[in-house]
């Protein structure tokens, strides 16, 4: 008997080929969609495995972090340099709702800001926010703080410090929250405009209850 491979054995079937499953075909595409503080409300789409057995598919939605620039969110050019981190809160049907998380400068723009022969100089603060406001009036506070952060701040530390030192490009670079209040929906409605206005509203100071009846 000779010794080695049969080659009757060792040889497969031929023509059968693996089949080939696209990976796409089991996943779908949620939009995404940025509080109404900005302009833009349409961030984009996102892609994520279908729910399947104890796997569902809001679960891997929620946590996740975009980046947007914030010259597309408020159709301001000048803004591009400006990069903002929205965070998937909640999902409802095919919208992911999405939470400020942060803001940072890109690349290009930190590196344009050192020059040769100036001083960079960079500062540290921790910011405490509580509110205790109607819904519409939180609404419009979020929108002022944008428009301070971006643009106010900057300004009022380069008109302070003038007498001191005169300085050049001075921004907030970053924003970050470093903890956040416990999880709210209505909240969160709140901040993209689906609630109403009319919670915590006063009744007129002229109502005035009906008599009860002693008989009917």
């Amino acid at each position: 008997m000779a010794v080695g491979k049969n080659k009757r054995l060792s040889k497969g079937k031929k023509g059968i080929k693996k089949k080939v499953v696209d990976p796409f075909s089991r996943k779908d595409w949620y939009d995404i969609k940025a509080p109404s503080i900005f302009d833009v409300r349409n961030v984009g789409k996102t892609l994520v495995n279908r729910s399947q057995g104890l796997k569902n598919a809001n679960d891997s939605l929620k946590g996740r972090i975009i980046e947007v620039s914030l010259g597309d969110l408020n159709k301001e050019e000048e803004q591009s340099f400006r990069k903002i981190k929205l965070r998937v809160d909640e999902v409802q049907g095919k919208n992911c709702l999405t939470n400020f998380h942060g803001m940072d400068f890109t690349s290009d723009k930190l590196r344009s800001l050192v020059r040769k022969w100036q001083t960079l100089i960079e500062a540290h603060v921790d910011v405490r926010k509580t509110t205790y406001a109607q819904s519409s009036q939180v609404r419009e506070i979020r929108k002022k703080m944008f428009e301070i952060m971006t643009q106010a701040i900057g300004r009022e530390i380069e008109k302070a410090s003038r007498s001191i030192y005169p300085l050049q490009n001075v921004y907030v670079r970053k924003a970050k929250i470093l903890k956040a209040p416990k999880f709210d929906v209505s909240k969160l409605m709140e901040l993209h405009g689906e609630s109403t206005d009319e919670t915590g509203t006063k009744i007129a100071k002229d109502f005035k209850e009906p008599e009860v009846l002693e008989s009917v």
